[in-house]
């Protein structure tokens, strides 16, 4: 069996309303799920032994953590699980997103992990099992599974796939900062300010909001910096906090604009990815 070798694209959220706490300790959702062309990297090979190897950027952020409690293991244990695989793995992890930035870093890697191995293994992609294990692995990762243009309901994991957006030029901008998602949702206030519209993607996103940013920016002041950078910039057409921050992204009309703003970015020392839509 030969290397598989999958991207693990970072995720946007173009809007994101929250809607109430449930009884199962999540919260119930409204968002828009985009991806981008560029994130991570994951390959997965057969190997005597079971092994995860991190290269990349941001490689060093994760090598305290656990190996086995890392969502690329996880992901690699319920899917052998799952499927009845004997077969150990060495799998490679090319860590290029910030860690704990809201643009779904882990629940893409999880997903990067169960496809590879879907692939190496003549499972499809699109099981119904695989998509069961992506729901217990993460809120998130089901929609990194799918990997295209979503609604998600529910806590995030009832997905309705939507119209690709068509390679539209999108930047992404962290100030250097991580932010806990548990902190974020604690310090939402609790106030549901209305359902996500619908029609066409871009006139939702346009008309809708990210109901954590407040609390995101209340623990991250720099995200406020980031925002009004983007904001400002000639030619964008949103921009918005992803997920649970502190990254922010932007939509361009074109690349040169977006090109632009991520000079403006870069030379605040912040981390930037100028790329595209899916």
């Amino acid at each position: 069996m030969t290397a598989i070798v999958e991207t693990a694209p970072a995720k946007i959220n173009l809007a994101l309303h929250v809607r109430r706490r449930r009884p199962d300790g999540y919260h119930e959702l409204e968002t828009l799920f985009a991806f981008c062309r560029d994130g991570d990297v994951v390959t997965v090979e057969a190997a005597d032994v079971t092994r995860l190897t991190l290269t990349g950027p941001f490689a060093a952020v994760l090598a305290d953590e656990s190996r086995d409690d890392n969502l690329v293991m996880r992901a690699a244990r319920g899917f052998c699980e799952r499927f009845g695989i004997t077969q150990s793995h060495a799998i490679t992890l090319d860590k290029h997103l910030p860690v704990a930035s809201g643009i779904g870093g882990g629940s893409a890697d999880a997903a990067a992990t169960l496809r590879a191995l879907a692939r190496l293994h003549g499972v499809a992609v699109d099981h119904p099992d695989l998509f069961a294990l992506a729901t217990a692995l993460g809120a998130d990762v089901p929609a990194c599974l799918l990997g295209q243009t979503a609604r998600g309901e529910g806590k995030g994991d009832a997905l309705q796939p939507l119209a690709p957006l068509g390679d539209r030029p999108v930047l992404l901008v962290n100030p250097g900062v991580g932010v806990s998602t548990a902190a974020v949702f604690g310090r939402w206030d609790g106030v549901d300010r209305g359902a996500l519209g619908q029609g066409e993607v871009m006139a939702i996103a346009a008309a809708g909001r990210n109901d954590l940013e407040p609390p995101a920016r209340a623990i991250a002041p720099q995200i406020d910096a980031v925002l009004a950078l983007l904001a400002a910039a000639p030619g964008v057409a949103l921009a918005r906090m992803s997920g649970s921050g502190a990254t922010c992204f932007a939509l361009f009309g074109d690349v040169a604009a977006r090109d632009a703003a991520a000079e403006l970015a870069r030379a605040r020392g912040w981390w930037a990815l100028a790329t595209f839509l899916r």
